[in-house]
C-alpha cells in the first residue's frame, strides 16, 4: 500500500529516475508533487506496472500533480562523471524545474546529494511505498521511453524501440556489427564478455 507522505501536511517531491543501466541514451529523473487528496488504485512502482498500465497513467499523474518536472543527463555526462553521479545531477535539474518550491525531498535509493537546504529523506525501495515516488518513476519511465523510440528512428539497428536501450543480446549484437553511436555510454560494458567455459 503505497503512503501518501512522509510527514502530513509538509510539501514533499518524490523524485526518481530510469535508465540508470542502459547502455545509451541519457538517464531520465522526474520530480512529482501530488496534492494531499491524490488517489489512484492504478499506482505503483513502474517496474511493477506494463508498459500501457504507465501510458495509461502519465496524463492522470501529468494533469492532476501540483507540479512535476522531468530532466535528463546526457551519455557524454554519465561518462565523465559516472552514472550515480549523473542520476543525482538530473534528479537537481528536474526539481530545478518545478513550478512550487517543495519543503522536503523524498529520494528513491539510498544515495543522494543535497539540494540547496531542502532536506531529503533516502527511502530505499521508495517507489513501491510512496505515492509522489511512484509518480515520478511512471513519468521518468514513460519520458524515457518515448524518447528512445523517437532516437530509434535515427539508429533503427539498434532495436531501441524495443529495447529502450538497456543491455539485451539484441542491442549488444548490434553494437558488435554496427559499432557505437554518440548516444552510447562508452565507460559501460558494451559488448558481452567471452565466456571462460
Amino acid at each position: 500500500m503505497l503512503q501518501p507522505y512522509l510527514i502530513a501536511g509538509r510539501v514533499e517531491a518524490g523524485c526518481d529516475e530510469a535508465g540508470r543501466g542502459c547502455l545509451a541514451g541519457p538517464v531520465t529523473a522526474a520530480a512529482v508533487i501530488l496534492p494531499p487528496d491524490f488517489a489512484c488504485d492504478l499506482l505503483n512502482d513502474s517496474k511493477q506496472l506494463t508498459e500501457r498500465q504507465r501510458e495509461r497513467l502519465r496524463p492522470i499523474i501529468e494533469g492532476e500533480a501540483v507540479a512535476w518536472a522531468v530532466a535528463w543527463a546526457t551519455p557524454a555526462e554519465i561518462d565523465r562523471i559516472n552514472i550515480l553521479a549523473a542520476s543525482i545531477l538530473a534528479m537537481h535539474r528536474a526539481i530545478d524545474q518545478l513550478a512550487v518550491r517543495p519543503e522536503a525531498l523524498l529520494i528513491d535509493g539510498n544515495r543522494f546529494t543535497s539540494y540547496h537546504d531542502i532536506p531529503h529523506t533516502t527511502i530505499v525501495g521508495g517507489d513501491a511505498k510512496m505515492m509522489s515516488i511512484a509518480a515520478a518513476s511512471v513519468l521518468a519511465k514513460t519520458h524515457r521511453d518515448e524518447l528512445m523510440r523517437q532516437l530509434a528512428q535515427q539508429y533503427p539497428q539498434y532495436g531501441w524501440e524495443r529495447n529502450k536501450g538497456y543491455p539485451t543480446r539484441e542491442h549488444r549484437a548490434a553494437i558488435a556489427k554496427h559499432g557505437v553511436t554518440p548516444l552510447h555510454r562508452t565507460t559501460f560494458q558494451l559488448l558481452e564478455q567471452p565466456t571462460l567455459f
